[in-house]
């Protein structure tokens, strides 16, 4: 099957086994506990960033993955002018992990990732068996996420250092399971290599 076969519109031009995922960093964080959840957020959205800037290097997709803020109007870039508004509380973690023109971005209406968006569509114009998943909460959209990478057969990396929730403890919790129940790699970001279209996760020491 040809490049224009596989998708004829030029939707996923992209072709690389592994593409990054960055779940949920493009809020505003107004909701209850919200600015435990951003705080916790900052740092690991810059991790992230170090992260995406290495995986762009190394021709490997990004892929945005958010909740809809307010009324759903299917308008990423307007949301992310919203939430780097002065008084966001999301305001710096945007900054840091804001979308670039050639990422794709996708609104979900619930925790998973895959639920009623088109994330497995692209996955397969793409051609990935592996994702990199990152974000918040990690006991929450992370979780869903990784359960249903998990039930497509997808190879899954979660570096342990990307990913936080609004109490340690409860990534902690999420962490135990990832590694035990579905068997994801959970090396932090800066043992992951990236090298083209295969990626390589050297072991915690």
């Amino acid at each position: 099957m040809t490049k224009n076969e596989r998708d004829p519109h030029g939707l996923a031009p992209d072709r690389s086994e592994t593409v990054l995922a960055i779940l949920d960093l493009i809020s505003d964080f107004s909701f209850e506990g919200g600015r435990e959840v951003a705080r916790a957020a900052l740092p690991v959205a810059r991790r992230i960033a170090r992260l995406k800037a290495r995986a762009r290097a190394a021709r490997v997709p990004v892929v945005y993955i958010n909740d809809a803020v307010g009324r759903w109007r299917s308008d990423f870039p307007g949301m992310v002018r919203h939430c780097r508004r002065e008084q966001s509380r999301g305001r710096e973690v945007v900054d840091a992990i804001a979308p670039e023109p050639d990422d794709y971005c996708i609104l979900k209406p619930k925790h998973s990732a895959f639920f009623a968006t088109p994330l497995d569509l692209i996955l397969e114009l793409i051609g990935a068996r592996r994702l990199i998943l990152t974000g918040v909460s990690s006991n929450q959209c992370v979780l869903f996420t990784a359960n249903d990478a998990y039930v497509r057969d997808l190879e899954l990396l979660i570096p342990r250092d990307c990913i936080s929730a609004r109490k340690q403890a409860d990534t902690r919790l999420a962490i135990r399971y990832f590694g035990t129940v579905l068997g994801a790699d959970l090396a932090p970001s800066t043992r992951l290599r990236l090298r083209g279209k295969k990626l390589r996760s050297r072991a915690a020491r």
